[in-house]
């Protein structure tokens, strides 16, 4: 059990997400309203991205387990540049009842990340059309709402995001790729100026079998499931009502505290784990587990007319009693994790006005081990060496503390470092300064000019490929066009100068800069 506090996505709360698409409780049932006509609310954006990545290997060679720090082509492993374009219309649909106080909402997404080039009809050499994909179409959410005298009440899977999204982040923002969801039971309440909420979590069935039907299943081993329990207590403003304090010259001071409980007491590997040969699913695949794990998670956030600061603080415990994943061969030893994280966005000027400028942190605990220990494999059992990217950072019996802290991927901090090479922010500190001009202003749209730097550095030394604690420095600027219409184009260009963290010493190899230049284009309504 490599991963133990990633089960740790606390059910909670959305700031700013689109109609249709709540993914928290500040946005679940405020626009389930008395109405004597059935309605239907549809909202959506096409995203087009395209990319140029030029050497986000590094030109520093392998690590000693053989891996690249970027993928590299197949025939010419010395090519500084690869291409990519991918497409993606996002849907966000609501069904209002007549003369009620209910709703049913789902999230449907249509080629999503579906690369440009994809799935070609027959041969490549002679395809003359794109078949459609087998997962063209995705339902990511299906849930419904209800607004009764006690309070609000929603079912079903719903999106999953708290505070700024460092943690649990429902995928909302324009660039991210995928999002938390939860089968969840929830309910919310307003009482002495707060708003508390309370929910319930299917997380994971046990083990499930095919009934007589062969449509339905039933889950059979109820121990194995997995649940989780959130809790959270919080004083928030909505868009409407902060930009009127900001107008009146008022401070808006929100905040938010976040808990979750989730539990596992067995566990059936053979159903999920990649196997070379299948094997029968019975009494005998069955290993006592004893998960327990819990997250608190603070949220805060001041604005004003020239000013807005936000901040998220996390702090998740688990243990796994038993981490084998083979039945019949325990471990005399706990797994256990301690993990922390925070992160801080500031922003000083002007609410869309002409010019601003701030400076974000972010701190995510580390661990010892070799290797970052952003995504292991879900079976990966072997040690990490010094000098590895990646791998587990608890490898039972030797290693039984999983420390380093993970940010949520779609929490965006950088274009190269984090985002392409690592994978996401953990195991490290980083500050980011960043400025934005507005060049100009049209009828209904804005042109502006931004620029991000990134100077980030390991918890441990012994965590990079390079043996040393400083990473890199990355500066990211910013094109963007942005209409009142829905439509938006953004140029994005990244260049990352490596430091001695990302260095090949057992080669005698320095880092070499990396670059990437990205064009998105979207189409809402």
């Amino acid at each position: 059990m490599t991963r133990p506090t990633l089960a740790l996505t606390a059910a909670l709360l959305a700031l700013g997400a689109p109609p249709a698409a709540a993914t928290g409780f500040t946005e679940l049932g405020y626009d389930v309203l008395a109405s004597t006509k059935a309605r239907v609310d549809l909202h959506g954006v096409l995203r087009l991205r395209s990319e140029l990545l030029r050497n986000l290997d590094l030109d520093r060679g392998p690590t000693p387990s053989g891996e690249l720090l970027f993928p590299v082509s197949l025939s010419e492993p010395d090519r500084q540049t690869l291409y990519h374009a991918d497409t993606r219309l996002r849907t966000d649909l609501a069904f209002y009842a007549p003369g009620g106080m209910v709703a049913v909402k789902a999230r449907v997404d249509v080629l999503d990340n579906v690369s440009f080039g994809d799935s070609a009809d027959g041969i490549p050499g002679g395809s003359l059309t794109q078949r459609p994909p087998g997962s063209a179409f995705i339902v990511k959410r299906a849930w419904g709402e209800a607004v009764t005298p006690l309070g609000y009440f929603a079912a079903g899977r719903m999106g999953a995001h708290w505070g700024l999204g460092m943690l649990s982040n429902g995928g909302d923002c324009a660039d991210c790729d995928s999002g938390d969801a939860a089968d969840r039971l929830t309910f919310a309440t307003a009482a002495l100026g707060h708003i508390f909420a309370v929910a319930y979590d299917f997380s994971a069935v046990g083990h499930d079998v095919a009934r007589a039907d062969e449509v339905r299943t039933v889950d059979v081993e109820p121990s194995a499931a997995v649940r989780t329990f959130s809790f959270a207590i919080l004083n928030w403003r909505n868009d409407t009502s902060r930009a009127r304090r900001t107008a009146a010259g008022k401070a808006t001071f929100e905040y938010g505290l976040a808990w979750s409980h989730r539990w596992q007491d067995a566990d059936v590997p053979a159903s999920y784990l990649p196997l070379s040969v299948p094997v029968a699913i019975g009494p005998a695949q069955l290993v006592r587990r004893g998960l327990t794990a819990d997250v608190a998670d603070l949220w805060l956030r001041l604005e004003t007319r020239h000013a807005h600061v936000e901040l998220e603080a996390a702090y998740l415990h688990s243990k796994v009693d038993q981490a084998s994943s083979l039945p019949g061969f325990e471990l005399p030893e706990q797994v256990t994790s301690n993990q922390f994280g925070l992160a801080l966005e500031s922003t000083f000027g002007e609410l869309d006005g002409a010019f601003d400028l701030g400076v974000d942190m972010g701190f995510a605990s580390g661990d010892s081990a070799p290797g970052f220990g952003a995504r292991p494999a879900l079976q990966d059992l072997t040690a990490p060496v010094n000098g590895d990217l990646d791998g587990p950072q608890a490898v039972p019996p030797y290693d039984n503390t999983v420390d380093n802290f993970r940010f949520h991927p779609d929490y965006r901090v950088d274009r190269i470092l984090f985002r392409e090479i690592i994978g996401t922010v953990t195991d490290a500190f980083y500050l980011r300064p960043h400025a934005r001009l507005r060049l100009a202003t049209f009828h209904s749209a804005r042109l502006d000019l931004g620029v991000t730097g990134v100077m980030s550095w390991a918890n441990y030394a012994s965590s990079t490929p390079g043996g040393h604690r400083p990473l890199g420095l990355e500066i990211d600027p910013t094109l963007a066009y942005h209409a009142d219409n829905g439509f938006a184009v953004q140029l994005e260009y990244a260049v990352l100068f490596p430091w001695a963290g990302l260095d090949n010493p057992a080669a005698g190899l320095i880092a070499k800069p990396a670059q990437l230049l990205r064009l998105h284009l979207a189409f809402g309504w």
